[in-house]
């Protein structure tokens, strides 16, 4: 397996307007309990050109990917482009992934296993 080339594939499925978890894209690629590598991978680049890295967040909605970025507060600005309202709390910036959250499918998670099978990834 491929990790980095799933969590690719996962990330840009994540929907215009909507956020997703570190935790969420590493269970879509079929390694639970891996959200630090997700984390590892956005920051380093191992996750590829054309991934929408500003989309991703901690599990509690806390935008923690600033060193990732070329700005502290770019990913809070793409986020805001897309619609996505971000609030500052005691925690840091944060999205409200009840509203603003994807609610990937089960038949999503079928097609992006589908994939990884079909590409031997």
């Amino acid at each position: 397996m491929d990790f980095y080339k799933r969590m690719a594939h996962v990330c840009r499925r994540i929907p215009y307007g909507r956020a997703a978890s570190y935790g969420q894209i590493a269970l879509l690629c079929g390694m639970p309990r891996h959200a630090r590598q997700v984390g590892y991978a956005l920051r380093t680049g191992l996750a590829g050109d054309g991934v929408p890295a500003h989309r991703i967040v901690n599990a509690r909605g806390i935008l923690s990917g600033a060193a990732a970025f070329e700005s502290p507060d770019l990913q809070k600005r793409l986020l805001e482009q897309e619609g996505i309202q971000v609030e500052w709390t005691k925690e840091g910036w944060k999205v409200d992934l009840r509203r603003f959250g994807w609610r990937n499918t089960m038949e999503e998670a079928e097609e992006l296993y589908t994939l990884f099978q079909t590409l031997g990834i």
